[in-house]
């Protein structure tokens, strides 16, 4: 990027249901001496009596960059909802032009308003967006009493969040939606998740949800370590005791990315995802059945972020992002190690379970060259013996984990 201006060019104004007159003195005399105004459909709207040129939002957004860009230095004003920092265009924006080039006029976030309207402490409320997100990123937040603000993507939104919460035994949840805040058009209506019936939704609407548990509930425990059942498998898949102690060892991190190799059901990558909103992890596998049950795994437990590679690791592992934790949990081989090593960055780790006898010696092999931790996990559940019962121990597991130093 060349050298920063020494004056700001960009204005971000949050503009809300009131339009231009609600805005600051400060905010309007930016429209007033702006070039290019940039916005969605609903925000120009706002602006036609202006004479500056106008950019609609094109899809995908960033491909509106080049256009602002090439004003650079002019007058422009893009227009967002709300709070344009939270979950709206400023970061985008602000990737690419220096942010002494920006300044940014916010009103109140849609979030802000909803909890003013409902009496909602706000600090206390889990906040997401499910506009050009994935709808199946709720669920983890579904937790005993959370009271969660979710902006919607559209009318459509509210109804499939009620038929969600029916369908994991959370019926009797409460369900406010408030639509146009902050303008002449806005409502509030409420019902619990059971009796919805609610239409001519406004597709400008956000949902604050009150969870209320019941007994049948499910929820995700923020946990390692998930019942092997809620795992669609064919047998392929990190048992749930073994699956917490690897959990452990690879040790995630905020933001930090996982690459999950043979895969089997998903699990690992999964319960990485769910450690932080932010994570990221790569599932490889080459059975493509295997991958399938791999992505409905992942929309099932709320990780439907997770990126999904069908092939061979050897063959891919050198074209992928940068990984902070490696995960193998079948097909080693001390080439695909040798790589695997070479591509983590200094204090990445990696993690390998082995029950053939091949595999542990190849294990042994690295913790002499490496280091590490190297255990063995055995795990043994109670059988029938006749009218009693004993502990039948399953195959021991060999666990190699090293952190990379040198």
């Amino acid at each position: 990027m060349t050298a920063s201006l020494t004056q700001p060019w960009l204005t971000i104004i949050g503009i809300g249901e009131g339009g231009v007159a609600d805005l600051t003195p400060q905010a309007r005399l930016m429209l007033d001496q702006a070039k290019l105004i940039v916005g969605g459909e609903r925000h120009l709207n706002f602006v036609m009596t202006y004479a500056a040129e106008k950019l609609r939002w094109p899809s995908p957004i960033a491909d509106a960059l080049p256009i602002i860009l090439q004003h650079r230095g002019e007058p422009v004003v893009v227009l967002a909802s709300g709070d344009p920092f939270h979950y709206g265009v400023g970061a985008l924006l602000a990737e690419h032009i220096p942010s002494d080039e920006i300044t940014c006029v916010a009103s109140p976030s849609a979030f802000s308003l909803a909890a003013s309207v409902l009496k909602w402490s706000l600090q206390d409320c889990t906040l997401i967006s499910l506009h050009g997100r994935a709808f199946e990123r709720i669920i983890p937040l579904l937790q005993p009493d959370a009271r969660i603000l979710a902006l919607s993507w559209d009318e459509t939104t509210p109804q499939k969040l009620a038929a969600l919460l029916i369908n994991r035994g959370l019926g009797r949840s409460d369900i406010h939606i408030l639509e146009n805040l902050g303008g002449t058009r806005a409502r509030h209506r409420f019902s619990q998740a059971q009796d919805f019936n609610l239409n001519e939704i406004s597709p400008l609407n956000i949902i604050a949800l009150h969870v209320r548990s019941e007994a049948n509930a499910e929820f995700i425990p923020r946990t390692s370590g998930l019942p092997d059942q809620w795992f669609e498998n064919d047998g392929q898949i990190t048992k749930r005791e073994i699956r917490a102690v690897t959990l452990s060892a690879l040790a995630p991190k905020q933001g930090e990315l996982l690459w999950d190799i043979g895969a089997g059901s998903g699990s690992i990558s999964i319960e990485w995802l769910l450690q932080h909103p932010s994570n990221q992890a790569i599932a490889i596998e080459k059975n493509a059945a295997r991958a399938a049950q791999i992505q409905h795994n992942a929309k099932k437990l709320g990780a439907p972020h997770l990126e999904i590679i069908i092939g061979e690791a050897k063959l891919c592992v050198e074209e992928l992002r940068q990984p902070n934790a490696i995960f193998i949990g079948g097909g080693a081989s001390l080439e695909l190690v040798h790589k695997c090593w070479q591509a983590l960055p200094m204090g990445g780790r990696l993690v390998i379970n082995a029950v053939t006898l091949e595999t542990q010696s190849l294990l042994a092999q690295n913790y002499q060259q490496f280091g590490g931790d190297l255990i063995q996990i055995q795990i043994s559940r109670a059988k029938p013996v006749g009218s009693f019962h004993g502990l039948e121990p399953s195959m021991a597991i060999h666990q190699w984990a090293a952190t990379k130093t040198s």
